[in-house]
């Protein structure tokens, strides 16, 4: 009964891991989409938009600044996308590695 109980516990452990990994890169996902959106409108000035703006700038920029030896396709950056896919495929990986060792 104790090994069940430990293996089960393990098991719970793993998937609520597993969950929050995939519950942040989707969330940081979509603070890099409303960052390039952000970027592309000009908002009227506002305390507000400029405090969510500045937030933004803090949390995804240092994330997107490693890839920026992407070329840029004219005025488009390809940073930003190279970003998400390393964040989602980092992301799958380290689920999967999470289920193999737990």
């Amino acid at each position: 009964m104790g090994v069940l109980a430990t293996n089960r516990l393990l098991s719970d452990a793993a998937s609520s891991v597993q969950a929050f990994v995939s519950v942040f890169a989707g969330i940081y996902v979509l603070l890099i989409l409303v960052w390039v959106v952000l970027s592309w409108v000009r908002l009227p000035y506002s305390r507000t938009t400029q405090a969510v703006q500045e937030f933004l700038d803090d949390v995804v920029r240092p994330y997107v600044r490693l890839f920026r030896f992407v070329p840029t396709l004219g005025p488009i950056n390809l940073s930003p996308m190279v970003a998400v896919i390393v964040l989602l495929v980092g992301a799958g990986l380290v689920n999967q590695l999470i289920g193999a060792v737990l």
